[in-house]
């Protein structure tokens, strides 16, 4: 049953399966949360961990882009994920990019997306988290910024102080490249002001973590970019960093290349991009050391793939990509097999595992 409802997704519009896949989830969330939870319920103690000063059962997290409006979180806590990461939630209602602007890469396992940062905005996200009471699973707010009249800082810090009573963390997304000033603040003399600003702000109240850009290459080793923002991070005192955002090159894919002409630009998630990804947390762990928790994400599709990014330096890790071609039971699956990985190369839990192969030149 659950195949042929994924194939029959698949033979949708990417935007149009979306929305139905989130409405056949609020639909089940609201009229069988027991069976759901029954279902994909799996809990071992070697993946509880603590970071931040925040509880996850499981280091398995739902990555932005999925639920950018908050509309299931009772569902992916029922699905018997760690913690979620919703948005990028925006200041104000924003459309995003004229469609199309979703494209599936049936060959590589990938997804393009331009889809611009379209939310219902900051006061209608948290009307709706205001509303939910979810103990054990940590939520995550990321925001980023529309091109508006307001200044950088002022459209972050009111979009902050919005989210800040229902955030278990706030994720500055700092590299999206579907916006024509979305990466202005990798620039460190944008950043340096900005953080200053938002720290102050923010008050300790919540972990602040900074969303990357990945690295040009898996093979990368030093980044005078990456390094200044890293810098300019750990100097304002911010909690960790997500690693990494979408990609706007087509590297390492197989899908043919006037097709990839015809889709045009936006950012590819997925397996392609999956070593870069794994690359850039040794680079950061080897930049900023074990004090600064990083987030993995970036093409993971198994348990495989979540222990190397582990590995690397990550505490936590997030898929979006994976559940679209794999479906739910993907969670489940992923800590059963987390778990079994563990045990089996002697770690105690998922913290005596991170970093353990941090070396910024092994890909394996």
């Amino acid at each position: 049953m659950e195949a042929n409802l994924r194939r029959w997704l698949s033979s949708l519009d990417p935007e149009l399966a979306h929305r139905l896949g989130f409405t056949a989830a609020w639909l089940a969330s609201k009229t069988a949360p027991a069976y759901l939870r029954g279902k994909f319920e799996f809990d071992e103690p070697i993946l509880h961990q603590e970071v931040w000063g925040l509880k996850f059962s499981n280091p398995i997290g739902l990555a932005a882009g999925c639920d950018k409006n908050a509309l299931l979180p009772s569902f992916w806590d029922q699905l018997g994920f760690g913690h979620i990461e919703i948005g990028s939630v925006t200041l104000n209602p924003s459309r995003g990019n004229l469609r199309p602007r979703l494209f599936r890469l049936e060959e590589d396992r990938a997804i393009i997306n331009r889809l611009g940062l379209p939310s219902k905005g900051a006061q209608r996200v948290a009307d709706r988290l205001s509303r939910i009471s979810i103990d054990r699973m940590p939520i995550g707010v990321n925001i980023a910024r529309m091109d508006t009249d307001t200044s950088v800082i002022e459209d972050y810090v009111r979009c902050a102080t919005k989210m800040l009573p229902y955030a278990s963390y706030l994720t500055i997304n700092i590299s999206c490249p579907n916006t024509k000033g979305g990466k202005i603040l990798e620039k460190s003399d944008d950043l340096n002001p900005f953080l200053e600003e938002l720290i102050k702000q923010v008050d300790n109240r919540v972990p602040i973590l900074l969303k990357l850009s990945p690295l040009d290459s898996s093979k990368v080793i030093y980044d005078s970019q990456a390094e200044s923002i890293l810098e300019t991070a750990v100097k304002h005192g911010v909690s960790g960093f997500v690693v990494s955002n979408t990609a706007k090159d087509r590297q390492e894919l197989v899908t043919d290349s006037k097709l990839l002409d015809t889709i045009g630009p936006g950012g590819l998630s997925g397996p392609p991009i999956f070593q870069r990804a794994v690359q850039m947390i040794r680079y950061v762990r080897s930049c900023v050391g074990a004090d600064y928790p990083i987030i993995g994400v970036g093409g993971i599709t198994s348990a495989e793939d979540a222990y190397q990014m582990i590995r690397a330096g990550a505490s936590l890790v997030q898929i979006y990509t994976a559940l679209v071609y794999e479906g739910p039971m993907i969670v489940q699956t992923m800590k059963r097999d987390l778990a079994q990985l563990l045990k089996s190369d002697g770690h105690v839990s998922v913290a005596s595992a991170s970093g353990t192969a941090a070396e910024i030149n092994a890909l394996s």
